[in-house]
């Protein structure tokens, strides 16, 4: 009778030791914030510079969060419920934008015009850089939809509009909010696009204070203001989601879902699909290809190229493994107990997600130095900070897919003699496979193009791809940049690819 026991007690520990240690940051952040002194604190706070960078936060929020959702479940319903020619094509290319990093996006718009710099290019180009964090989730979430439900409505003689609203977009609620919280929380946390976007937002301005005049208090000050920006957007995200419930009986039918016919807006729909893939992929593509064969300061250094991408490579993979491995366990508790320590463990795991880079860098920074010297400026240390970072990449995508597995067939294994790791691994992981797929692929991503936290925290003699690509678009030699820019969506495009391709997307 025991046995049954000892895998929820050891994914519910290794869930909230997960918790904890992704609140480092923020510990950090509220002890440093007290001990500023509640005057000093007012004076920082109350400044007509921190209205105006909130004014941008908030504006920048609002415009790219509601046109990734909007574009994201487009195209999302398009390559799924539609006769959308070619759709494998169409969801590899709607995919395909995360493989470009959003400072590598703003590097190849900035580097053809300085037009874009201010908050419209702001707009477009982090859109066309963060809409897929909607698009894959709520697309995995169509996929795994029951077809049944929409042949039901439609027998009862909803059209396909209503039937989409009705019966569709209820079902969608988790993933259509997972992803609108990730493109939030990936926003508040934006340095590289925005710096080279000219755009100043709070996380620009933490970065500005740590670099030009190492006023901590300032900095902490503004990172403070963004923890209460993310605490927000959980609570929101919480009170919309609701207490419905998702899950269905079975793997899902072998029947695919009904299709609906495109008709004459078939060439609109590619038109608008094909300006989407140009100006996500095409542009971005053509202007390093540029830069790497026409730009005056190319000067490739081959071994050191090979050396970063290695760097890149394998820091990516055991982030991805390692951040999966342990979301699990969270999406586990917050889809199948429930309750006020489940969800105050899972809302734990977002906040640092808020933080920029730097702030969880610093914060890991000064623990370790005070408590934990000897794993200062190591690998263990830096791959924590992957993990604080990009945790809620996976776990959005995992609960997700546990949310659509109904808990009966749990019991229904154990009925027939398996034990909790037999009904893990023959039940649940093969059903949540694509939800797992989708988080690697989103944290690799993550990881390979990380930057900020990576120049403060990687051990002395390690580089990868972003911080050499940094120090030179910093200088403005953008020939010398784009050799490291071009590996950077080399080692992302096959990942994304691969794993999504094996998580269903792309296919017929």
């Amino acid at each position: 009778m025991a046995a049954p026991s000892v895998l929820p007690l050891a994914g519910r520990a290794l869930a909230i030791l997960t918790a904890l240690v992704t609140l480092i940051p923020l510990f950090y952040v509220v002890v440093y914030t007290v001990s500023t002194g509640w005057a000093t604190s007012y004076e920082l706070l109350v400044r007509p510079r921190v209205g105006e960078l909130l004014w941008n936060t908030v504006r920048l929020e609002v415009a790219v969060v509601a046109a990734s959702a909007l574009f994201g479940v487009l195209a999302a319903w398009l390559t799924e419920r539609s006769s959308l020619p070619l759709r494998s094509m169409w969801s590899v290319l709607l995919v395909a934008p995360l493989a470009i990093p959003s400072f590598v996006h703003s590097f190849a718009w900035v580097s053809l015009t300085s037009a874009v710099e201010g908050y419209a290019g702001a707009v477009l180009i982090v859109t066309l850089s963060h809409y897929p964090y909607v698009y894959l989730p709520v697309a995995a979430a169509l996929r795994g939809l029951d077809p049944r439900l929409e042949e039901s409505a439609r027998s009862l003689g909803f059209g396909p509009w209503r039937t989409f609203w009705a019966i569709v977009t209820p079902q969608l609620r988790p993933s259509l909010l997972g992803g609108m919280l990730l493109v939030t929380l990936h926003l508040l946390a934006e340095l590289g696009a925005l710096e080279m976007l000219r755009f100043p937002t709070f996380t620009t301005a933490i970065y500005d204070q740590y670099q030009s005049t190492f006023n901590s208090a300032a900095a902490n000050m503004l990172a403070s203001v963004l923890v209460t920006a993310c605490v927000l957007a959980l609570l929101a995200e919480l009170t919309l989601r609701g207490r419905g419930r998702y899950a269905r009986i079975g793997a899902g039918t072998p029947r695919p879902a009904t299709r609906v016919r495109l008709g004459l807006l078939a060439p609109v729909v590619l038109a608008g699909l094909l300006l989407v893939a140009v100006l996500s992929l095409g542009l971005p593509l053509a202007m390093l290809a540029y830069w790497v064969a026409i730009g005056s300061s190319t000067a490739i250094r081959l071994p050191l190229l090979v050396q970063t991408t290695l760097s890149s490579i394998s820091l990516g993979l055991a982030g991805a493994l390692i951040a999966t491995a342990l979301a699990t366990p969270v999406a586990w508790l917050a889809v199948r107990r429930g309750g006020l320590l489940s969800t105050l463990t899972e809302r734990a795991t977002y906040v640092a997600h808020s933080l920029p880079g730097i702030v969880v860098a610093l914060s890991l920074v000064a623990i370790t130095i005070r408590v934990a010297k000897p794993i200062y400026q190591t690998t263990p240390l830096l791959l924590t900070a992957y993990v604080i970072l990009f945790f809620p990449l996976a776990l959005v995508s995992i609960r997700a897919a546990l949310a659509q597995v109904p808990p009966v067939l749990d019991d229904v294994g154990r009925s027939l003699g398996s034990g909790p790791f037999g009904v893990l691994r023959r039940v649940t992981l093969p059903l949540i496979w694509p939800g797992l797929g989708a988080a690697v692929a989103l944290v690799f991503i993550a990881v390979s193009t990380e930057l900020t936290a990576t120049l403060l925290l990687s051990p002395i003699g390690t580089q990868t791809l972003a911080t050499r690509f940094w120090s030179h678009a910093e200088s403005i030699t953008y020939g010398a940049a784009a050799p490291y820019a071009a590996m950077m969506v080399a080692i992302s495009a096959p990942m994304t690819y691969l794993v999504t391709r094996r998580a269903g997307f792309g296919r017929s």
